[in-house]
Order: structure tokens, then C-alpha cells, then sequence
């Protein structure tokens, strides 16, 4: 199976090279093999649900297993269970690459988790000093590492995650006495990278972590902006920088030369922290409506229609807490009701047409 993936991927480079198709066009192909090809090799949703299915069971079983019997185990069989674990998922992996490989993705993720859940028992089991961002570190260096042997999205995923998790955690760790001000800054660069991952080009996995992480970041950044405290402790403003330089850098890997974008896009973040500052002011909520309508012309420009979904969603987000926090309690109510009815109704169906209308034109610039 990875034979066959390696060559199809050698001819499609050589076809681009050659001019015979254009980039997107061979992202697209890529996309389309990544889905298992459409055709009759490629497994359909019910086996794809019932790998995904049996792969969650099987973990939780294991755990389960493992937890029920970890005071009967001396400290020798904890450890040696524990490397068991992990090597028997890989090993499953292995095995299974050469004949189904959605199932090979599921069982290398689970080893990968399984390897979190290692490192942390390894240093409850020999009493390790306790500093609990390394343990972030290890699991991050070992899902860099499958995604190198492996090059599939669930690996991907993991290092995109703890990469980040342990880069904020270390931080965290290491400021503990203003915790407050540098979750403000880790609500700020976390949002800048999800931005990036959103906005990824061709990579899906990043493009889903992207659009999930989003909106609970932004909201926990203006919810961060009203309890922490405005000055800058010492090293804060170093810390400051280093929350937007290292998600653009990111930006830049995705993007190259269109990473120009997620630098304005960095600068609605900082001015959206200067805004959180009053959560009652209109301008907060004007400026997310904004940042949602530059989502949706981002959109529009690079014929990204998740772009302009998760946008529209956005604004309509905005409005809804606009109305419940500034206008429902202003008038009695029965009138709120009435007004929200009719806002949920008229302002939802004008989105969705409109939504329909801006997907339809970059579907079809897209295809010309």
C-alpha cells in the first residue's frame, strides 16, 4: 500500500513539474487519494466508522485493564505493561500498513496515545521529579516522530496539538505567580495559530484542528482580557512577541508568500485584546463582526468555502451575544422574545442565503 502510494505520488510530481497539471489540481488529487480514492479499494464510511469505533473501545479497554490492576503490579510489570502497550499498538500498525491502512492510521494513533499515557506512568512509577511540561515534551517529540515515519494525518494531529500544549504549559509553568497576564498571551498566540492551521492549504487534518480551536479561543480570549491585569510583569513583553512570532513562523511553513495575510489577520488579534479590555463597548462586537466578514472575503479570495461557513457562523455568533448582552435586557420580555424569534428566523435565513450564494461563486471559480 505505501509502495503504491509512493509512486502515484512520484508521477503526480513529475506531471507537475512537466506543466501537464497545476498545483491545485494536484492538491486536489491528493486530496481525493488521502479520502482512500472514492473507488472500490478505498473503504467506505461504515468500515471507516467502525475502525474509528472499535479503536476508541479498544483504548478504554486498555485503560481500563491497566488502571484496575495497577496496585496489584510491582513497579517492574508497571513498567514493563507500560512498554508493552505501546509497542504492541505500533507493532499492530506494522502488521496491518501492508493490507488495510485506515487501519494501520488507527492503530499507530493509538499507540501514540497509548505513549502519553506511558511517559506519565513511567514517572509515577519511579516517583520522577515533578515538572509536568517535560512529559508534554516527550509525547510531542514522539508524534513528530510518527509523522516522520509515517507521514498520516493522526499523527499529525498529535504533534500539531502537543507542540503547542507544551510551548504553553512551559510558560504557564514557569510564571506561575502571573499566571492571569500570560494566559492573556497564550489565549492571544493560540489563536493566532489556529488562524494559521485554518488557513493551512492543502492539509486537512491542520485545517479541521484550525476551525475547532477558533471560536473557543476567541472567546477565551476576551473572557481572559477582563481578569487579567493590564500591566506587563517582567519578561512579559519578550513572552508577547514570542505568542505571535511563533504562530506566524507556522504561517509562513503553511503558506510561503500568502502567509502576508495571516499577519493582518495577527493584527485584528492584538487590537481584538485591546478591545476585549470593555466587554459592554460596541466595539467589541463590531470588531469580531468584522474579523468574521474578513474570514468570509478570505474566503472568497483563495476559494476556501470552510473559510466562509465558519465565518458566516462567527457573525452570527456576534449578533446573538450583541443581542442577549445589549439589547434583551433593555426592553421587557415578552418583546425580547418576539425580537429574538424574529432575529433567529429572518437574520438566519438571510445568512444562509447569502452563505449558499458566496459557496456557490467560489465552487464555481474553483472549477474554472
Amino acid at each position: 500500500m505505501q509502495r503504491m502510494a509512493a509512486a502515484w505520488e512520484q508521477f503526480l510530481e513529475k506531471w507537475q513539474n512537466a506543466g501537464l497539471i497545476d498545483p491545485d489540481a494536484a492538491s486536489r488529487i491528493r486530496e481525493f487519494e488521502g479520502q482512500g480514492g472514492g473507488g472500490p479499494a478505498g473503504l467506505r464510511w461504515p468500515a471507516i466508522a467502525a475502525i474509528a469505533f472499535g479503536s476508541i473501545m479498544m483504548i478504554a479497554g486498555v485503560l481500563l485493564f491497566v488502571s484496575a490492576h495497577w496496585d496489584d503490579l510491582a513497579p517492574s510489570m508497571r513498567f514493563a505493561l507500560v512498554l508493552l502497550m505501546v509497542a504492541a499498538f505500533h507493532l499492530a500498525g506494522a502488521w496491518a500498513s501492508q493490507t488495510v491502512e485506515p487501519l494501520a492510521i488507527a492503530l499507530h494513533g493509538i499507540g501514540t496515545a497509548a505513549l502519553g499515557a506511558g511517559i506519565y506512568l513511567a514517572g509515577q512509577i519511579f516517583n520522577m521529579s515533578e515538572h509536568w511540561p517535560s512529559g508534554l515534551l516527550m509525547w510531542a517529540a514522539g508524534a513528530w516522530i510518527g509523522w516522520i515515519l509515517r507521514r498520516d494525518w493522526v499523527q499529525l494531529t498529535f504533534a500539531a496539538i502537543l507542540t503547542p500544549a507544551w510551548i504553553g504549559s512551559e510558560w504557564m509553568d514557569a510564571h506561575a505567580a502571573n499566571d492571569a497576564y500570560f494566559a492573556r498571551i497564550i489565549c492571544q498566540g493560540m489563536l493566532v495559530l489556529a488562524i494559521a492551521y485554518f488557513t493551512a492549504p492543502k492539509t486537512r487534518a491542520l485545517i479541521w484542528i484550525g476551525g475547532i480551536m477558533l471560536l473557543p479561543w476567541t472567546l477565551a480570549l476576551i473572557f481572559s482580557r477582563q481578569i487579567a491585569p493590564s500591566a506587563a510583569p517582567e519578561g512579559g513583553a519578550v513572552e508577547s512577541v514570542l505568542a505571535y512570532a511563533l504562530p506566524l513562523s507556522v504561517a509562513y511553513l503553511l503558506r510561503r508568500k500568502l502567509a502576508w495575510m495571516n499577519c493582518v489577520a495577527a493584527v485584528w488579534v492584538l487590537l481584538l485584546n485591546l478591545a476585549a479590555k470593555n466587554a459592554d463597548s460596541p466595539l467589541l462586537y463590531l470588531w469580531c463582526g468584522a474579523g468574521a466578514a474578513g474570514l468570509v472575503f478570505w474566503g472568497m479570495e483563495e476559494h476556501r468555502a470552510e473559510r466562509i461557513n465558519l465565518g458566516m457562523a462567527a457573525f452570527a455568533i456576534t449578533v446573538l451575544f450583541f443581542y442577549f448582552s445589549s439589547v434583551m435586557d433593555k426592553i421587557g420580555r415578552s418583546a425580547s422574545l418576539i425580537g429574538f424569534g424574529v432575529l433567529f428566523l429572518a437574520g438566519g435565513w438571510a445568512l444562509e442565503k447569502l452563505r449558499r450564494r458566496l459557496v456557490a461563486q467560489v465552487r464555481m471559480r474553483a472549477s474554472v
